[in-house]
């Protein structure tokens, strides 16, 4: 069990897009295509639009991501070079970098923890225990390992060992990926949280809200390698409507959650954009794509505030 929470798989960075994939929902390449691989104009478009000041000058390239990929989802699409060739900064949800230390790791596993008088058997419906344990010998854990552990830490651990048995890795995520370039290229680069931050919408969640997303996990894992493909197929030719369809078809079940990790975090974020803009910087920026869906994504709210928002095919031109 120690291998599985020490696994980058299970990296502290990328927690808050294993929720989003909740909440939706390492084979090589045939052609031996790698990251760096030249991409072509027949690639799809991608989940890229352009924010445009007309009055500063200001764009902002909202780049939609998957935080946890595989290795043959690569290259990505044009829209995303034309977008770190085109902007003088990048923005992460995390500066770079961030969570990756043993210190993170030790403070997600200290706010999953139970005290020594709590269980996760003792806190979840006998129903859902049974779940877990059955999972658990499916994949090979004692089920006691998980036992000290509060229900949204098991729900990501359960997410995080499914994907990766897809050969979907957070080091394939394009965060990482762009994250690296930066490093190498000496590219500013900055995030719009903190790690305790995000680890804190967790450890905030009440009991019936934990319980709650174990319950979705677990109903979820047989139909996982279906829902990861359709939603990657989506996300690579930028089919919004039917990302945001995979994302919202459970809100009515979990409104407060979708508010908690979604559109609360969308709001507060729409100060700094607006501040990029007014100030006519190019920046691109770099979250996970359920962020853009829907009235309360970001594109909508940007548009409501009079900025013009294009998908990148309608605006290459003009780049």
């Amino acid at each position: 069990m120690r291998a599985v929470f020490e696994s980058p798989v299970f990296s502290i960075r990328h927690t808050l897009g294993l929720a989003l994939l909740l909440l939706l929902t390492a084979c090589r390449v045939s052609d031996h295509r790698t990251p760096d691989t030249p991409v072509s104009a027949a690639d799809p478009a991608g989940s890229v639009w352009v924010v445009d000041a007309p009055k500063t000058g200001g764009r902002v390239f909202l780049c939609g991501t998957i935080h946890i990929l595989r290795e043959d989802d690569y290259p990505l699409s044009p829209a995303y070079e034309a977008a770190y060739a085109n902007t003088d900064r990048v923005v992460f949800e995390l500066p770079p970098g961030a969570g990756e230390d043993s210190a993170m790791t030790t403070r997600m596993r200290e706010l999953g923890q139970y005290p020594a008088d709590g269980s996760l058997e003792s806190s979840v419906k006998p129903e859902t225990w049974d779940a877990v344990k059955k999972w658990a010998a499916s994949r090979g854990i004692e089920a006691s390992s998980l036992n000290r552990f509060r229900p949204w830490f098991v729900a990501l651990l359960i997410t995080s060992s499914e994907y990766a048995a897809l050969g979907a890795k957070p080091q394939w995520g394009v965060d990482n990926h762009f994250e690296a370039r930066t490093k190498r290229d000496g590219k500013p680069a900055s995030g719009l949280e903190t790690v305790e931050f995000q680890l804190q919408l967790f450890a905030g969640l009440t009991p019936d809200q934990q319980q709650e997303m174990l319950e979705q996990t677990l109903g979820e894992v047989s139909t996982l390698p279906q829902e990861y493909a359709s939603m990657i197929e989506s996300w690579k030719h930028g089919r919004l409507d039917e990302l945001g369809e995979m994302l919202f078809r459970e809100q009515a079940k979990f409104p407060d959650l979708m508010d908690l990790f979604l559109f609360n975090r969308n709001q507060a974020w729409m100060g700094r954009l607006e501040e990029m803009l007014q100030k006519g910087e190019k920046v691109m920026l770099l979250v996970g794509t359920g962020h853009f869906a829907a009235e309360k994504g970001l594109i909508e709210l940007l548009k409501a505030r009079g900025y013009k928002v294009r998908h990148y095919s309608e605006a290459k031109g003009d780049l």
